[in-house]
């Protein structure tokens, strides 16, 4: 899955639910006779469950929302060393890692685990063994940097990316399938942009990233000499890698760019019309050369990055490609070697990008490592732990109460003239809704790992997933499959299937709390249902029809209305400034657009949901203020000055404690909740006041 044109809720089971005229998927079920786990919950760190204690009193709710929700909460837990940011997500995510380390140590100390489990243990037990990963040193590698050695002209630099690239190893561009935008029933290839290390484009340009620059070429400098390179040497080519990549910036587009544009992922073309675009890299040889079977077309994303890249197939010396070759095997294979290699890593893409003080425990490591590997397998075995089956009925109800809500919304707006709107509400009767984990699993049978080293074990996993993904080309689109894994604490709309899915691990305090009232889980999990609708209707998410085809459904007139309500919300996103950092409102407009949305929608089921029943006024507080302070609990968040100047680049989500901010600006029902008059910071007036679903 090209993972960008899936529009998240966050940075960082049992059922598929069937909603009113969506199509009924069927009921994964837990196998009755796999083996029981336990967990040991004094070992866990426990979700955040409101508490009107954590409610700051010298702060007020018409001044700073965020402030008053949650910097005493955030105060009296400071972020940990291991970490960049702490906050809601943070602590499920915690969670959900240490429900997985159990497991783990639990699959690993059978005797003779089979299936998923094997493939668990493998994984794990090879991953921790760190006295051997240090024993065996950069040795892993050695077949592979000697093919890098042996480059001697322009087409064996082209056969070797070929070769690489169908063992799921393209260190320039990715390659892989998706959902043909003008026919979502089918998959295609795409390539895409890549091969560059820093976090966006613009950090190999703008004045004020030099020191980035240079801790990047320093890192460069120090990966080579860890793989053997003189340091004279490697110092050299260091810069060689840095001049590579700033030529690979400069024809990328940025993170904005392809946020805001994602026309830009869809370039069909034939094959021999490919070739002709780069004429010294054949895209008929490369695809015959990967595990696909060769298709008449092909999505070339970002033309202008490929033209580039053939290019330098012709005019950078072949020196030059080995080093910059050599560095990203050993760079991405870093996490599976020795721990001098593990510490570089750290010390540059956690430490100096992102500010973070400790390196993550070794088993924290292991399990990113099964998750990108393996994850769905450990899925298939964390649900059978943590997903309490009495969530499911009150999600089926919340999920069917904000759907209504936004039809309302929908057959209401005052701008849209009927024929869009005729159009929207098709759109929004095609919506699924997948609730906990996948109705299939995943058949890893063709993968087969050991004990012997986990360096081989993770490669085999990657080229595993590579064939799996490439298999899809040509084929259906099996609207079964998920692109985030059960354990993973977030939620994400995918235009291409008109689908909104909520994996297992979210479905927890503060976002879900079966024990809470209504007004708390439609603030927090009710707003997070309301923006992954809305996110089928954002800046981009609007651009795709009711059966996920790219296609132009809005009449002029709407899309120019559409196009100066959503221009204003940039605008005032803008306008955001936290730790001196300005937010980019247009990188994050389709976040906005959906936090708004999403806000909006809950508290118009709420309402829906509680009609005629009193206001039970708990905590000393009233439904409506429970409804927003439960949304505020959602973005409780602090994050370090350095990796706050890594997401206001390249995140297309705005800082925590502006969603928390931002949003309830534009309510009206918020400033009646607290009370808040005409001038207060947390009050739009009308003329600034946005609306748009």
């Amino acid at each position: 899955m090209l993972s960008p044109k899936v529009r998240s809720l966050s940075i960082g089971a049992a059922v598929v639910l069937a909603l009113a005229g969506c199509q009924k998927a069927p009921e994964q079920k837990v196998d009755a006779a796999a083996p029981a786990f336990k967990l040991d919950e004094s070992q866990l760190i426990q979700p955040i469950r409101f508490n009107p204690s954590d409610l700051d009193a010298s702060k007020s709710a018409c001044t700073d929302l965020a402030a008053y929700a949650n910097d005493k909460w955030l105060a009296a837990n400071p972020i940990p060393a291991d970490q960049v940011r702490w906050g809601a997500f943070n602590v499920l995510r915690e969670r959900s890692l240490q429900v997985q380390k159990q497991l783990a140590e639990q699959i690993a100390a059978k005797p003779m685990p089979t299936g998923i489990e094997k493939l668990i243990a493998d994984l794990w037990v090879t991953g921790t063994d760190e006295k051997k990963r240090n024993a065996d040193g950069i040795a892993p590698l050695d077949s592979r940097l000697a093919e890098i050695q042996k480059l001697t002209d322009s087409a064996s630099i082209v056969e070797y990316l070929r070769k690489v690239a169908a063992r799921g190893e393209n260190p320039l561009f990715s390659f892989g399938s998706e959902a043909d935008f003008k026919n979502s029933a089918v998959k295609i290839a795409y390539a895409m942009q890549g091969g560059t290390s820093l976090p966006d484009k613009t950090y190999y340009f703008a004045a004020d990233k030099k020191a980035i620059r240079d801790a990047f070429v320093a890192h460069v400098a120090k990966v080579l000499e860890l793989s053997g390179v003189p340091a004279a040497d490697a110092a050299k080519q260091a810069t060689q890698v840095m001049a590579f990549e700033t030529r690979l910036a400069k024809v990328s587009k940025s993170r904005e760019e392809l946020s805001r544009d994602v026309s830009l992922y869809y370039n069909p073309v034939k094959l021999a019309n490919a070739d002709k675009l780069t004429p010294n890299f054949s895209w008929s040889a490369f695809i015959e050369a990967q595990p696909v079977t060769k298709p008449e077309m092909f999505s070339l994303s970002v033309p202008a990055f490929h033209q580039e890249v053939s290019k330098m197939l012709k005019d950078v010396p072949v020196a030059q490609w080995q080093s910059y070759l050599r560095f990203h095997v050993v760079d991405g294979a870093s996490p599976y070697l020795n721990d001098a290699l593990v510490e570089e890593s750290f010390n540059f893409y956690n430490k100096t990008l992102s500010g973070q003080k400790e390196m993550k425990a070794l088993w924290k490591r292991v399990l990113a490592q099964i998750e990108s590997g393996a994850g769905e397998a450990m899925g298939q075995i964390y649900v059978q732990v943590a997903f309490p089956p009495e969530s499911r009925d009150r999600m089926q109800k919340l999920v069917d109460n904000l759907r209504e809500a936004l039809k309302d919304r929908i057959e209401n707006l005052s701008w849209m003239t009927p024929a869009t709107k005729a159009k929207a509400l098709e759109k929004w009767g095609t919506f699924t809704a997948k609730i906990g984990y996948p109705s299939k699993w995943r058949d890893w049978s063709g993968l087969v790992t050991s004990r012997d080293s986990y360096f081989d074990n993770m490669i085999k996993a990657t080229e595993f997933n590579y064939k799996y993904d490439l298999a899809k080309v040509g084929k259906p689109t099996d609207k079964t499959e998920w692109t985030m894994t059960p354990q993973t604490v977030n939620a994400y709309y995918n235009p291409l299937q008109n689908e909104i899915v909520f994996p297992a691990a979210i479905l927890q305090p503060p976002f879900f709390d079966p024990k809470a009232d209504d007004a708390l889980n439609y603030g927090a999990i009710g707003v997070v249902i309301g923006h992954e609708l809305t996110h089928g209707y954002d800046d981009q998410g609007a651009r795709f029809g009711p059966t996920g085809n790219f296609e132009q459904w809005w009449t002029p007139e709407d899309a120019k209305k559409f196009a100066a309500l959503t221009g204003a919300l940039a605008t005032q996103y803008s306008g955001y400034t936290l730790m001196d950092g300005k937010v980019n409102g247009k990188l994050t407009l389709g976040e906005n657009i959906a936090d708004l949305g999403g806000i909006n929608i809950a508290y118009d089921a709420l309402q829906r949901a509680t009609k005629g029943v009193p206001d039970p006024k708990l905590d000393g507080l009233t439904r409506d203020q429970r409804f927003f302070l439960g949304f505020a609990a959602v973005w409780r968040d602090q994050i370090r000055p350095e990796a706050l100047k890594v997401q206001l680049v390249s995140d297309p989500h705005s800082p925590g404690r502006i969603r928390a901010n931002g949003t309830p600006t534009n309510v009206p029902a918020y400033a009646a909740a607290f009370g808040c008059k005409a001038g207060d910071p947390m009050v739009n007036p009308d003329n600034k006041r946005v609306v748009i679903w």
